[in-house]
């Protein structure tokens, strides 16, 4: 992605300084583009809690990259004692986030590839390169998501003589959700690059407007045009047919299609059944769940702090930034951060490999192997 004319991934190792991990403080977004720097597994938990990074893809390269800052900081005395700093970074950084499926893959994916090097030094150099790895899968998996759903919008395409292809997303699954392309939205970015006419309504995403913050200025940078819609407007435009398809992320799926998403995904799903319009579900391999088989009952959805949605940030007319106050101050607030979609609501998903229905048998079509594993780490 670019910003300003310069491409960007989301998270990279330091020019000159490999020791130091670089991220984006998306908190800041869109009124402030400013680089953090990760130095200690502390740092990293926190950029992952506290959502300096966030969206599947990004937490699972975090966790990656963390799990390589915990090699640098592990003590050398022993292997055993290695090891054991290694085991406990871990559960630390999986405690962060519990919705999120790809924290999980890539701590546990890091714990194996360590395992198998035979001296620290290898160890080290092991979990810099899946890392590595991983962050450049992420990207990878993400442009091949794009190149299969691009398809999708070119056949409505076809059906409107130019006029604009009108696409829903809520939350962001975008650039910013992974380390590069995104993937709800890399097949926008991919009809827009091939000159189709594309639009995007971009729902704000309560609480913390992560679609009016983070999807719409990604949006702008690569010029995609696009309008910033309250989250319940969704409902309206596909009644009065303003919306052709939603296309939208996903933080966990289950292996039977259920899908994890950011709070009022759900919503916009039975909107978009109850109108006829197809709702696609893109996501990478790293976000299914291959354990997992009924996402209402089993997938964990993490509450956060009240004081998302007590506030709200922004930028005064002055320039300055803060957060502020919306709710009475002494009123109880409830803060799900996630909600699940049934598969039945679900038209098709569509991943690195392919689209699929969202079905446990047409899913095994296209991971057989991952199907057979069973255990979220990648054969």
């Amino acid at each position: 992605m670019n910003v300003a004319g310069k491409h960007y991934r989301t998270i990279w190792l330091k020019d000159g300084a490999p020791e130091v991990v670089q991220i984006i403080d998306q908190r800041l977004l869109p009124h402030e583009f400013h680089i953090v720097d990760l130095q200690t597994v502390d740092e990293v938990a926190y950029a992952i809690k506290e959502m300096q990074v966030r969206g599947a893809g990004l937490i699972g390269a975090t966790a990656g990259y963390g799990m390589y800052i915990a090699a640098l900081q592990a003590p050398k005395d022993s292997q055993e004692a290695f090891l054991s700093f290694i085991e406990e970074a871990g559960e630390q950084l999986k405690a962060t986030r519990p919705t999120a499926v790809n924290l999980e893959w890539a701590v546990e994916r890091q714990k194996i590839a360590i395992a198998e090097a035979v001296s620290i030094d290898d160890m080290i150099a092991i979990a810099q390169q899946t890392a590595q790895d991983i962050a450049d899968e992420d990207a990878e998996f993400c442009r091949r998501i794009g190149d299969h759903g691009v398809s999708l919008i070119e056949n409505f395409a076809a059906r409107k003589n130019g006029e604009p292809v009108n696409i829903l997303t809520h939350c962001n699954a975008g650039w910013l959700a992974f380390v590069d392309y995104g993937s709800a939205t890399a097949p926008i970015y991919a009809a827009h690059d091939k000159g189709i006419n594309v639009h995007v309504w971009v729902d704000e995403t309560r609480p913390r407007n992560q679609g009016a913050r983070l999807t719409a200025w990604e949006l702008g940078q690569h010029g995609v045009p696009h309008a910033v819609i309250a989250d319940n407007v969704g409902g309206h435009l596909m009644q009065h047919g303003l919306v052709d398809l939603v296309i939208v992320g996903t933080d966990r799926t289950t292996y039977t299609g259920d899908v994890a998403n950011k709070i009022g995904t759900y919503l916009k799903a039975l909107a978009a059944y109850d109108n006829d319009v197809p709702f696609y579900v893109a996501l990478p391999s790293s976000s299914f769940d291959w354990k997992i088989r009924d996402g209402l009952r089993q997938i964990p959805i993490e509450q956060r702090n009240g004081d998302e949605v007590r506030h709200i940030y922004g930028r005064r007319e002055n320039g300055d930034t803060d957060w502020v106050l919306l709710t009475p101050q002494d009123s109880p607030t409830a803060n799900y951060a996630f909600d699940v979609t049934p598969a039945r609501l679900v038209t098709d998903l569509i991943t690195e490999r392919g689209i699929c229905d969202a079905s446990e048998t047409d899913i095994a079509r296209l991971f057989p192997d991952k199907i057979l594993a069973g255990d979220n780490v990648p054969r």
